[in-house]
């Protein structure tokens, strides 16, 4: 076995291939995100959306033009774009149930904090008991 070739075979290169940062597999949680798709005999650029739309296209054309191999082809990339839209939904929901739940805590201690603060203003300040005299009544004659 060649040892220079298997130093090669694992050797990753620094280049960034086209991209301007790694996503190590992960999907990109912005729904603006723009692909790069390299479907079978087209390339295309878009959205999530706009690709699904795309290739949910192409898939129709090629059903009605009778090539049932391309148009399986294409109705599955379509299918892998609509699973990154399902999995962007997903992300943006949670994150948005994650933002309600911090601000409820944070109002929560808000009125907690302001609680404490208007006990102690009491207990610095008591209030005079302040009770209305009454004044003396005038009689009543009977005449």
């Amino acid at each position: 076995m060649n040892v220079k070739r298997m130093r090669t075979r694992h050797h990753r290169s620094n280049g960034n291939n086209g991209s301007s940062r790694q996503l190590n597999g992960q999907i990109p949680m912005n729904r603006n995100h723009v692909f790069d798709s390299h479907g079978p005999d087209v390339r295309v650029r878009g959205t999530a959306q706009q690709l699904f739309e795309k290739y949910l296209q192409l898939g129709r054309d090629s059903t009605g033009s009778g090539d049932r191999v391309a148009a399986e082809a294409y109705f599955q990339h379509a299918e892998h774009y609509f699973r990154i839209m399902n999995a962007m939904a997903q992300a943006a929901q949670q994150s948005q149930q994650e933002r309600a739940e911090r601000l409820a805590a944070r109002q929560q201690r808000a009125a907690a904090h302001a609680n404490e603060e208007g006990e102690d203003r009491q207990e610095q300040d008591p209030q005079p008991d302040v009770r209305e005299e009454s004044a003396p009544q005038p009689e009543l004659s009977e005449g």
